[in-house]
């Protein structure tokens, strides 16, 4: 993929925006995001200053066109779509969009937090992709997981989103929930499906610290024999492939599956090593190798935001590089990390390998200077032999084994 773009004679990098909208109705008991609800005057506070916060990059990304843009959470849906439509028309006088190429445009949305008028707002602002966090359609499930919803709310939202004219719509599932069976996960599959779905993206549950569900299922939980076994957990992920590619969905990374043409570009990005900029609470962001988030507090985002807009820019870590974007102009950025070659070796293995199109021996080599085989040869050696790899005379895959047991696989290529 060419991450530049030729515009009247001058090269511009692709960039990739995320926009982080950190409230929700109620958090699910799984949940370890960077969310919470908040009432009408604590979002009205955060938005003011996500559009400050977006304000500050006026001027200082010429060299850049946006080709995606991601609104996540949280659950953004759960908002007044004035505040989205604004956050897109304050996106679009900041920043150059790509015009040979739409962009993707992005919201993740939940069941029970969308209508009619908010679908339309969404639609006449320019996104064109709807994410719906379902997870389940199975009621006992959802109510398990602590979801505000039913199955039946979100097929009523689905077809909604359908009449309203959204052809791109992405189903997230999460499988290896506490007393699921095989046969459960099938049934939820099947469901899903039968709606034809542009895309689907297929997680397993991961029990997070710090969750209502580490407490009931981590390590000392008392319901942690709950959890389907690995021989179960197995057999869902293959079922998975098997049915989905059945009704012609192809998988193009670990957890996602599309139809032709619908793959994620915004996600895609980010297995490619592609820069990305995150706005607002906690968001990430990866600009020239280097990475940073913004603060995970609410209320110091909001003041330093609104203590320091009309300041000059501020002194920081990151002033004396030349990349504009890369100046904190509120004293918001925090875990700032310059990565090493090493590091940006393995996250372009690791990352590229989770996709159906691997990584290419050749882009490595004119990346970093050096062959693959130099450095992983006896690995990848191992490796093909084990059968969790394969390779051509350019690309380096995992087989369907390897993606069986990626984590396994792909912690292999970091250095001690």
């Amino acid at each position: 993929m060419d991450n530049h773009q030729t515009v009247i004679g001058t090269w511009k990098e692709d960039l990739r925006l995320y926009v982080h909208v950190p409230f929700c109705v109620k958090k699910c008991d799984y949940c370890d995001f960077l969310s919470g609800s908040s009432n009408e005057k604590g979002i009205k506070s955060y938005f003011d200053a996500l559009y400050k916060e977006i304000r500050s990059y006026k001027d200082r990304a010429s060299e850049y066109r946006v080709s995606s843009i991601f609104i996540g959470g949280g659950t953004p849906s759960c908002v007044h779509s004035d505040y989205i439509v604004r956050t897109l028309d304050e996106l679009e006088k900041v920043f150059e969009f790509t015009t040979e190429i739409k962009p993707e445009i992005t919201i993740e949305v939940n069941p029970g937090t969308i209508d009619e008028n908010k679908l339309m707002d969404y639609k006449k602002a320019g996104i064109n992709r709807l994410s719906f966090g379902l997870q389940t359609s199975h009621d006992n499930e959802l109510k398990l997981l602590g979801r505000i919803h039913s199955f039946s709310q979100f097929e009523e939202n689905y077809k909604l989103a359908r009449q309203v004219g959204f052809n791109n719509i992405n189903i997230d599932l999460m499988s290896a929930l506490p007393g699921q069976s095989l046969a459960s996960w099938e049934k939820t599959l099947f469901c899903i499906t039968k709606l034809k779905p542009e895309h689907i993206s297929a997680y397993s549950l991961i029990i997070e610290e710090g969750t209502p569900f580490y407490d009931r299922y981590g390590p000392e939980g008392e319901d942690k024999d709950k959890l389907p076994s690995e021989e179960v957990d197995r057999l869902i992920y293959s079922r998975t492939k098997e049915i989905l590619s059945s009704y012609g969905y192809e998988r193009y990374e670990i957890s996602n599956y599309a139809k032709e043409g619908y793959e994620c570009r915004h996600n895609k990005a980010y297995w490619e090593g592609v820069s990305y900029l995150g706005l607002g609470l906690g968001s990430a962001s990866l600009i020239d190798y280097i990475r940073f988030s913004n603060t995970n507090f609410l209320t110091e985002y909001i003041n330093l935001i609104n203590g320091c807009h009309n300041n000059i820019m501020s002194t920081n870590v990151l002033e004396k590089d030349k990349n504009r974007l890369l100046d904190d102009f509120y004293g918001i950025r925090r875990n700032i990390i310059y990565l090493t070659k090493n590091q940006q070796i393995e996250e372009f293995m690791f990352l590229g390998l989770r996709t159906s199109e691997g990584v290419s021996k050749s882009k490595f080599f004119k990346r970093f200077a050096i062959a693959m085989d130099d450095i992983y040869g006896d690995l990848l050696l191992k490796l093909e032999k084990d059968g969790l790899v394969t390779s051509n005379k350019d690309k380096l895959y995992l087989t369907d084994y390897g993606i069986d047991v990626s984590n396994r696989v792909l912690s292999e290529f970091l250095f001690e």
